[in-house]
C-alpha cells in the first residue's frame, strides 16, 4: 500500500494496535505474526470490535470485508508507516542502547526532559522491531523530544531500528556479557550496540559518551560528540557520594538527588544529567526530574518487610549486572547477608561456565547464605554449606518458611522468567 494513503488513514483513526483484546474504536489493527500465534487470525474479530481497518498479509483475508487491506508483510508496514510519522514530526529522537541499564536510563532522561519540553518515550521495555514503531506512532504535533530504548540480541538490529525511529542523539549506557547467545561473545556485543554510533557518525547526530568507559571512548569516532563521567577531562565533571544509601551526584557544586541505590546506577543518574544540560535545562529543572523519578516494579527497589531489607532487582540479569548488583551489596551491607539469584539467561554455550564464574566469585565472600534459584546454577556441583540450590521459585518457597527470616539484609537478583519477585509475597 502506498505509504501516503496508508498516512492518510492513519490520520483518521485513533492509533495502532496489534492486540485485538483490547482494540479500541477506529483503530487500525496490524495483523503481525509472531513465533505461537498470526494476528491475521484476529483480524475480522478486531473489526467486528471497533477497528477502523485491518492491515493483513494473508491473501485468504484480501476479499472478507471491505475494512481488510491486504498488503505483502504487515510488520513491514508498521515500521514504514511509524518511520513516515516520525519524518513527518520535528521531534528530537534520542536513541539509547546498552546491554544494562537501558530502561532505568531511558525513565530517567524522560522525566528530566519532561520538566522542559512535551517529551515521550518507549512505554515499558517495547524496545524491538515491533515495540519502537508503536511508540513512534505515539508522536503527535505536540511532542518535542521522543526517547526511544532500543534493545537487541543479534548483530544488525541496532541498525535497523536507527533506520526506522532516525535518532538525532544517541548513547550506550554500556557493554556486558548479555545476550551471547546471539551476539557470540563480547566483541559481537560491542559491534551490536555501536552501529547506534554508526548511524549517528553517517547523519551528523551527537553521540552523549561516558568518559570513564574507554570502549565508548574509543569506539566514538567523531567530533560529534559530548562528554561525562568522573574523569576530569569530560564535558560534564561528576563527583558522587551517599545520603541513606542514595547516590548524590555533583557537577559545578550543584548537588543532585535520586531516590535510587546501587553505584552502578551513577553513570545512568550522571547520563541523564548530560543530556538535560545539553538540552538546555538548569539545574533545577533537571532535579525536579530526578525527584519525580519512580524505579519500575522489580528494578532497583529497597524496602523493608517483615523486619528484613530487602533489596530487589529481579527484572532482568546477565553476568555483567549480576556482578555488579553482588558487588554493591557486598559492599554496602556489612552482615546479616543473604542473597537470593537466579539463573542468567541467553547466553548459549557461555552459560554454564558463566553461573559457575558467579558461584566462585561468590565463594570468597562472606555471606550468610546464597540461595541459587533455576535449572542452569543447580547443575553446578558445589559443595559448600552456604549454597543451597533449587529449580525454581516454587521450589524455594516450598521449601523454606521464609517468615521466620529475621534482621536480614537480602538481595534478590535473576532474569525475569525465573520470577523471584513471586518470594515477595
Amino acid at each position: 500500500m502506498d505509504i501516503q494513503n496508508l498516512y492518510s488513514l492513519f490520520q483518521s483513526s485513533s492509533g495502532v494496535s496489534i492486540d485485538s483484546r483490547s482494540i479500541k474504536k477506529d483503530q487500525i489493527f496490524f495483523s503481525i505474526k509472531g513465533e505461537n500465534f498470526d494476528g491475521n487470525s484476529f483480524a475480522l474479530d478486531a473489526i467486528d470490535k471497533g477497528a477502523k481497518f485491518s492491515i493483513v498479509d494473508d491473501a485468504e483475508l484480501r476479499n472478507k470485508n471491505d475494512k481488510i487491506i491486504f498488503v505483502e508483510n504487515s510488520l513491514k508496514e508498521l515500521q514504514n508507516l511509524s518511520k513516515y510519522n516520525r519524518s513527518k514530526s520535528d521531534v528530537k529522537v534520542i536513541g539509547l542502547t546498552g546491554s544494562n541499564g537501558k530502561t532505568t536510563t531511558k525513565n530517567l532522561i524522560c522525566s528530566v526532559l519532561s520538566q522542559k519540553y512535551n517529551t515521550l518515550c518507549t512505554l515499558g521495555n517495547l524496545n524491538n522491531h515491533i515495540g519502537v514503531p508503536l511508540t513512534l506512532l505515539n508522536i503527535k504535533p505536540e511532542t518535542e523530544v521522543a526517547v526511544i530504548e532500543m534493545g537487541a540480541n543479534h548483530i544488525g538490529e541496532i541498525r535497523n531500528l536507527c533506520q526506522i525511529c532516525m535518532p538525532d542523539i544517541g548513547l550506550i549506557t554500556n557493554f556486558g556479557s548479555a545476550h551471547l547467545e546471539g551476539f557470540g561473545n563480547l566483541e559481537g556485543v560491542i559491534k551490536g550496540k555501536t552501529e547506534l554510533y554508526e548511524y549517528l557518525i553517517k547523519n551528523y547526530g551527537h553521540i552523549i559518551i561516558n568518559n570513564d568507559d574507554q570502549i565508548q571512548k574509543k569506539e566514538c569516532k567523531t567530533d560529534l560528540y559530548s562528554s561525562f563521567g568522573i574523569d576530569k577531562a569530560s564535558d560534564f565533571v561528576f563527583e558522587y557520594t551517599k545520603e541513606d544509601n542514595k547516590l548524590v551526584l555533583i557537577n559545578n557544586d550543584y548537588k543532585y538527588n535520586c531516590n535510587i541505590y546501587g553505584d552502578y546506577n551513577f553513570q545512568n543518574i550522571a547520563s541523564a544529567i548530560s543530556v538535560g544540560i545539553y538540552l538546555d535545562l538548569d539545574s533545577d529543572q533537571i532535579q525536579n526530574g530526578l525527584s519525580k523519578f519512580q524505579t519500575e516494579e522489580n528494578r532497583s527497589e529497597v524496602f523493608e518487610y517483615h523486619g528484613n531489607t530487602i533489596y530487589l532487582d529481579a527484572y532482568n540479569a546477565n553476568p555483567t549486572s549480576m556482578i555488579a548488583a553482588i558487588d554493591n551489596f557486598n559492599q554496602e551491607i556489612q552482615d546479616n547477608k543473604i542473597m537470593i539469584l537466579g539463573d542468567m539467561l541467553e547466553l548459549g554455550d557461555f552459560s554454564r561456565a558463566e553461573h559457575a564464574k558467579i558461584i566462585d566469585y561468590l565463594s570468597k565472600m562472606n555471606v550468610e547464605a546464597v540461595y541459587l534459584v533455576g535449572q542452569i546454577f543447580s547443575s553446578i556441583n558445589i559443595s559448600e554449606s552456604k549454597f543451597k540450590k533449587f529449580g525454581d521459585t516454587e521450589g524455594l518457597i516450598k521449601s523454606l518458611d521464609l517468615t521466620k527470616v529475621n534482621n536480614k539484609n537480602i538481595l534478590i537478583k535473576g532474569s525475569r522468567s525465573i520470577g523471584l519477585e513471586k518470594l515477595i509475597n
